[in-house]
């Protein structure tokens, strides 16, 4: 069964700066539109950068200007780009996207995010 897998979370200080990758676990699988979500702990999981077929992106307040969300030419890979990042970002960071070939989308099992001093 294919599933998304996500990478490059960590601990940070604040200000610096992490990428996320998100990729199907088979490489022969391609993506369509997705998202980056995150989840503090006793909260909800909130959409965090949103990236449409045709590639446009949609960001939450919290985060316009700081993160970028892309994906790569060939499709396999969706990014996200976190820069500045504040105390605040630290959650759990949870991918979800349209996998082709399995008809629906399909969420990653999450990596930590952390920003400390």
């Amino acid at each position: 069964q294919v599933q998304l897998v996500e990478s490059g979370g960590g601990l940070v200080q604040p200000g610096g700066s992490l990428r996320l990758s998100c990729a199907a676990s088979r490489s022969t699988f391609s993506l369509g539109a997705g998202g980056w979500y995150r989840q503090a702990p006793g909260k909800q999981r909130d959409m965090v950068a949103f990236i449409n077929d045709a590639g446009s992106p949609n960001y939450a307040d919290s985060v316009k200007g700081r993160f970028t969300i892309s994906r790569d030419n060939a499709r396999k890979t969706m990014y996200l780009q976190m820069n500045s990042l504040k105390p605040e970002d630290t959650a759990v960071y949870y991918c979800n996207a349209f996998v082709f070939g399995t008809g629906g989308y399909k969420w990653g099992q999450g990596t930590q995010v952390t920003v400390s001093s």
